[in-house]
C-alpha cells in the first residue's frame, strides 16, 4: 500500500525561508527550500509505501538561514514546528482520500514561546493512488459502472509559465465546466476558495439542459463546511424529462469540490433518484476530473467517471445497471458533443505532428555570460577577487624590502608565519577558482554528442526531446549536480548538453538517431553528474522506455521517473518528448523484409492490413509494428496449451483462447539469450521443442507464460507441435540473429554476402554457401535413352513435362524459379516440392538450388543440386547434393548417356542418426530409375 502526500501551501510563517520534511517509519524525504515568503506554495507530491496502518506521518517545518549554512544542506537548519497525522485517519476517509485540509504546526515542547501555533500547512492525503481521487478507486467506478467517458479540450489562451499555465488553464476549464453543470459560486470560503471560478451567465448550462431536457433548476449556494471532513458542497435539485421507460422524475444532486487548487479540479457529484422504480435502493455516483492535458503547452483533460452504489441487494440490479449505462452513456455524448462546440478537440495528429510539438520548445538557449554570473556568484570567487586585489595593492603601495635570511635577488620569502598562511590561502582559493573556470569551460565545449545534428538516411528515425528534469538526486548532499543525459538506442548514443548547479534542469535539447533499417524496440536513458572527462561522471539514475507499451500520444509528452537508489529517494523524473517515424514508408518494411529473406531462406511477404490491426489488438502493439510471421504451436508448461506464435520486427508474442480464457504475452527479441532445440519426447508427441532462454531480469511482464525460471533468474519459454518445425525455428533464428548482431557486425556479413556473391558457388536454404567438392560423391546410377540431349534437359527447364513428370514420381506442390545467370557460364534457380507419403512415410518438405552448366565443346549440361529435406528424422543434420551428368552418346547418334552421382554433406550426426538417414535416401535414390523412365516415356509421346 502506498501514502500519497501532496503539500500544496503553507501560511502565517514567522519566517522567510523554510523547507519541510516529511517522514512515515523509516521513510524520509523532504521539500524544496522556498526563500523570501510568509505564504509558500510548494504544489509537490510524496509518495511512502505503508506496510502498517498504525503508522504515523510526520511533517516537520525547519527554518533556514542562507547567512549561516551558505549551500543549502539537508541536515542544516532551525526546527520550527510538527504535524502528526496517523495513517488509519486516511484509511478511514471515504474511498481512502483526504481532501486538502489545513493543519496546525505545533511548536515543540521546550520552545520558549507560548504560542504553540506557529502557522497553517495545506495537506492532502490518499492511500490509493497519484491523484487525490485514486487510481484504484478510478478502476473501481470502471470496473462497477462499466463506462468512462474521456474528452480532451484545447484552450487558446494559457501563459508560457508552467505552473502559471497550468493554474489558469484549469480555471478557464472549470469556469466553463461549471456553466455546463448548472454550477453557480456564491458563497466560498475565506481563506482558500479563490482558486474557484463564479460563472457568470448560464447559455451553455440553459443549452444542455435544454438539450437533454431538464427543467426546474433549483441550485443551492456552494458552502464550506468543516465538520468531519472539510470541504465545499451544494446541492442541486432539477427534474429530469421522462424517456420511453421511465416518467419524468425529480432528482438530486450532492455535488463535492474534492480538489480545487489551480492545477487540477475535481468534483464529485452523488445523485439519488428515489422516484424511479428501486430508486431507494440505488445513488448514481459521478466523478469529473480536469487536469493538465501535457501533451500541447495549451491543453487540458477532462475525464468523466461513473458507478452505481447499490445500498441493498435487488434481483433488479442488473436491469438497473444496464438502463443506467445507456441513459448516462447518451448525456455524456451530449455533454461532449455540446463541450466540443466550445473547445476544440485534440486529436491523434495533433500529438504526433512532431515539427509542431517541436516548435514549442525553447529554442534559444541562455547565453553564456548569464550562465557564468549564475555559476561564479558565489562566497568563493568573490573572496579569491577580493583577497587577490588586496594583494596587488598591497604589493604597490609596498616598496621593495631588503634582502634577509635565505632570499637573494628574484626570490622573496614569507617574513613570518602569518605571510605564509596568508600566501597558503590565496593559493588554496585560487586552486578552487581555476577549477571551477575549468569545469564551467568544459562544460559549456561538451555541449553533446550531436547538438543540432539532423538524422541522416532512410528507415526508421528516432528523434528525442528532453525537456527538463525534477528533483535530481545528489551524490554528495553539500554539493549540487551538474547533470546530463546519455540514451542509448540500437548501440548507439547521443549526449545531451551540460547543466551546471542545478537540481531542476531545464535542458530543451533535441536529439536524433540515424536511420536505421530494424525498427528500435528499447530506448535506454541515464542521468550522470559531470565531474570533468564523460568516462568520470556519476549515475544520478536511470530508465528504460520501451516503445511497444506507449502509445504515440503517450511518447509525445513523458515523464520518465529515474530507478537506482538515489534517484528513487529522491523521486527524480524526466520529462520527454519522442518521436519514433518511419521515413521511408513502407518501402523502409519491405527492405527489411528482403534482408531477412536469405538468412530465413524463403520468400516473406507484407501481410494484409486487416491481419497486422489484429496482431496489434490482441497485443496492444502500436501501429507501426508490423507482422512477419505466425505459426500455429503448443506452449508446454504444466498444461499444454495451444494457439498461435506471432513474430514480429520486434517481438515473440503467443496467443491463445481457450473456451474464452485468453493467455497472451510477448517479449523483445533483444531480451532473448540463448535459443535451444530440444530432440522429441514423449510429452511433446513426438515433436522437437524450440527453448527461448530470456537474460536474467528480462520479459517479467510474460512471467505468466514461462515453463520454468532456472537458478539464474532466466525465464524459459517451450514451444512444441509445430506444423512445419524447421520452418519455424530457421525464422526464429534468423529474426533472433538480425536483432541481437551489433551495427558494425551486419557491415560486415554484408559485406561477405557481396564477396561470396561472385563465387559459383550453390546458395543453400539456411543462408549458407555450400562448395560443391566439400561432398564425397558416388556415381549411382547410369543410362543412357534414346532421346536428343534437347529433349532430355526439358527435364530442369521448368515446363510442363518437368511438372509432370514430378508428379507422378511422388513429388507434391512442385514449384520451380526460372534460370538466372550468377557468372556468364553457370545459372541458378530454386526447386520446391513435398514428398508423398509413397516416397517418404514421414511425409517432409524439400528445397534445392540448382546450378547448372555446360560441358566444354557444348557436348552437354552438367546440373549441381543440393537439396535441404525438412520434417524428417534428422534432416537438419546433413544436405543431399546430386551431380546430373548428361552428354550426347558418343555409340548411338540422337542418344544421350545420363550419369547420376550422389554425396551426402553431414553438418552433425552420429552412427545412430546416419545409419536412419542412410535409410531414408537410399529409399529415395531407388526412385531415380523410375524418375528417368517416366521421362523417357514422357519424352518419346510427346515426340510422337
Amino acid at each position: 500500500m502506498r501514502l500519497f502526500v501532496y503539500l500544496l501551501e503553507g501560511r502565517g510563517w514567522a519566517a522567510k525561508e523554510t523547507y519541510v520534511k516529511l517522514q512515515v517509519g523509516k521513510c524520509k524525504s523532504k521539500s524544496r527550500l522556498l526563500k523570501n515568503t510568509e505564504n509558500p506554495l510548494w504544489n509537490e507530491e510524496f509518495v511512502f509505501r505503508v506496510h502498517d496502518l498504525e503508522g504515523e506521518l510526520v511533517v516537520s517545518v525547519y527554518k533556514y538561514d542562507d547567512h549561516e549554512h551558505g549551500f543549502f544542506n539537508v541536515s542544516a537548519g532551525e526546527f520550527v514546528g510538527r504535524v502528526k497525522i496517523p495513517v488509519w485517519s486516511v484509511a478511514a476517509e471515504e474511498n481512502q482520500n483526504l481532501p486538502p485540509t489545513w493543519f496546525s504546526v505545533e511548536r515543540p515542547k521546550n520552545a520558549k514561546s507560548i504560542d504553540k501555533d506557529c502557522g497553517k500547512l495545506l495537506l492532502a492525503l490518499s492511500l490509493h493512488g497519484r491523484e487525490y481521487t485514486s487510481t484504484e478507486s478510478n478502476n473501481s467506478l470502471q470496473s462497477e459502472g462499466k463506462y468512462t467517458s474521456s474528452r480532451d479540450a484545447h484552450v487558446p489562451d494559457a501563459p508560457s509559465k508552467k505552473t502559471l499555465e497550468g493554474k489558469h488553464l484549469m480555471k478557464a476549464l472549470a469556469g466553463r465546466l461549471e456553466k455546463l453543470l448548472n454550477k453557480k459560486d456564491e458563497t466560498s470560503r475565506n481563506d482558500s476558495s479563490s482558486e474557484l471560478s463564479t460563472p457568470s451567465d448560464y447559455e451553455d448550462a440553459g443549452n444542455l439542459a435544454e438539450l437533454q431536457g431538464t427543467t426546474d433548476i433549483q441550485e443551492n449556494p456552494w458552502k464550506w463546511e468543516s465538520e468531519g471532513v472539510s470541504c465545499l458542497r451544494r446541492v442541486v435539485t432539477y427534474t429530469k424529462a421522462a424517456t420511453k421507460l421511465v416518467k419524468a422524475v425529480k432528482a438530486t444532486e450532492e455535488q463535492t469540490y474534492i480538489k480545487a487548487d489551480g492545477n487540477g479540479f475535481v468534483v464529485l457529484v452523488n445523485v439519488s433518484t428515489p422516484d424511479v422504480p428501486y430508486g431507494n435502493t440505488f445513488k448514481i455516483e459521478l466523478q469529473y476530473k480536469i487536469m493538465p492535458g501535457g501533451v500541447l503547452e495549451e491543453s487540458a483533460r477532462l475525464v468523466v467517471s461513473w458507478t452505481i452504489n447499490f445500498s441493498q441487494n435487488t434481483m433488479m440490479k442488473g436491469m438497473i445497471e444496464s438502463g443506467a449505462r445507456q441513459g448516462l452513456k447518451e448525456n455524456f455524448d451530449q455533454f461532449s458533443s455540446l463541450l466540443s462546440q466550445k473547445f476544440k478537440v485534440i486529436k491523434a495528429a495533433d500529438v504526433s505532428d512532431k515539427d509542431h510539438m517541436l516548435a514549442t520548445l525553447e529554442t534559444e538557449h541562455q547565453s553564456d555570460s548569464k550562465l557564468a554570473v549564475q555559476y561564479f556568484w558565489n562566497f568563493t570567487v568573490v573572496s579569491t577577487v577580493f583577497i587577490l586585489l588586496y594583494f596587488i595593492v598591497h604589493i604597490f603601495l609596498c616598496e621593495p624590502s631588503k634582502l634577509q635570511g635565505l632570499e637573494f635577488d628574484g626570490l622573496d620569502l614569507p617574513d613570518s608565519f602569518g605571510e605564509l598562511i596568508t600566501c597558503g590561502i590565496l593559493v588554496l582559493q585560487l586552486e578552487r577558482v581555476y577549477y571551477m573556470i575549468s569545469h564551467f569551460v568544459e562544460a559549456r565545449l561538451r555541449r553533446g554528442s550531436d547538438h543540432g545534428v539532423k538524422a541522416q538516411g532512410d528507415g526508421w528515425v528516432l528523434t528525442v526531446a528532453l525537456i527538463e528534469g525534477a528533483s535530481l538526486a545528489s551524490i554528495n548532499s553539500t554539493e549540487i549536480p551538474d547533470p546530463y543525459v546519455v540514451f542509448t538506442c540500437n548501440g548507439k548514443t547521443r549526449t545531451s548538453s551540460v547543466k551546471l548547479q542545478t537540481l531542476d534542469p531545464q535542458w530543451n535539447d533535441v536529439l536524433e538517431f540515424d536511420a536505421v533499417e530494424d525498427p528500435p524496440s528499447v530506448l535506454d536513458v541515464e542521468v550522470f553528474d559531470f565531474e570533468g572527462p564523460f568516462d568520470q561522471a556519476s549515475s544520478l539514475g536511470h530508465a528504460e522506455i520501451n516503445f511497444l507499451k506507449h502509445t504515440a500520444a503517450e511518447l509525445a509528452d513523458l515523464w520518465v521517473p529515474l530507478g537506482g537508489k538515489l534517484a528513487q529517494s529522491s523521486q527524480s523524473k524526466l520529462h520527454l518528448r519522442i518521436f519514433l517515424d518511419n521515413n521511408n514508408g513502407v518501402e523502409t518494411i519491405r527492405d527489411y523484409l528482403t534482408s531477412l529473406e536469405k538468412e530465413v531462406g524463403k520468400k516473406l511477404n507484407l501481410r494484409s492490413p486487416h491481419r497486422n490491426s489484429t496482431f496489434q489488438k490482441n497485443f496492444g502493439l502500436p501501429p507501426e509494428e508490423f507482422l512477419i510471421s505466425d505459426f500455429s504451436c503448443s506452449l508446454k508448461r504444466k498444461m499444454p496449451l495451444q494457439g498461435r506464435l506471432f513474430l514480429s520486427a520486434r517481438i515473440v508474442g503467443f496467443y491463445a483462447n481457450l473456451f474464452g480464457h485468453k493467455t497472451r504475452f510477448f517479449f523483445l527479441w533483444e531480451d532473448i539469450e540463448d535459443i535451444q532445440v530440444l530432440p522429441p519426447s514423449l510429452a511433446t508427441v513426438g515433436s522437437p521443442s524450440l527453448v527461448i532462454i530470456l537474460h536474467k531480469g528480462r520479459g517479467l511482464d510474460s512471467r505468466h507464460g514461462a515453463k520454468i525460471l532456472d537458478e539464474h533468474g532466466r525465464l524459459h519459454f517451450c514451444f512444441h507441435s509445430f506444423v512445419s518445425f524447421n520452418d519455424a525455428s530457421r525464422t526464429i533464428m534468423a529474426l533472433w540473429r538480425t536483432r541481437t548482431l551489433e551495427p558494425d557486425q551486419k557491415a560486415e556479413i554484408a559485406e561477405d554476402q557481396l564477396d561470396d556473391d561472385e563465387k559459383p558457388f550453390l546458395l543453400e536454404d539456411t543462408g549458407s554457401y555450400l562448395v560443391v567438392e566439400d561432398a564425397k560423391m558416388t556415381k549411382v546410377y547410369t543410362v543412357e535413352l534414346p532421346v536428343n540431349l534437347k529433349s532430355l534437359m526439358k527435364m530442369f527447364n521448368g515446363g510442363e513435362l518437368e511438372h509432370k513428370v514430378m508428379s507422378k514420381s511422388g513429388c507434391l506442390n512442385y514449384v520451380t524459379t526460372t534460370w538466372e545467370h550468377v557468372t556468364s557460364d553457370v545459372q541458378e534457380r530454386r526447386v520446391s516440392y513435398k514428398f508423398s507419403r509413397r516416397i517418404s512415410i514421414f511425409g517432409g518438405e524439400v528445397t534445392c538450388t540448382q546450378q547448372k552448366s555446360p560441358l566444354p565443346n557444348n557436348s552437354g549440361w552438367v546440373v549441381n543440386e543440393i537439396m535441404t529435406l525438412y520434417n524428417v528424422p534428422f534432416g537438419d543434420h546433413f544436405r543431399v547434393q546430386f551431380r546430373y551428368q548428361i552428354e550426347k552418346s558418343s555409340f548411338t547418334h540422337n542418344c544421350c548417356k545420363c550419369d547420376i552421382f550422389i554425396g551426402v554433406m553431414w553438418l552433425r550426426s552420429n552412427k545412430f542418426e546416419s545409419r536412419i538417414t542412410r535409410n531414408i535416401i537410399g529409399k529415395f535414390t531407388n526412385r531415380l530409375e523410375e524418375i528417368l523412365q517416366l521421362v523417357e516415356r514422357e519424352i518419346l509421346l510427346a515426340s510422337q
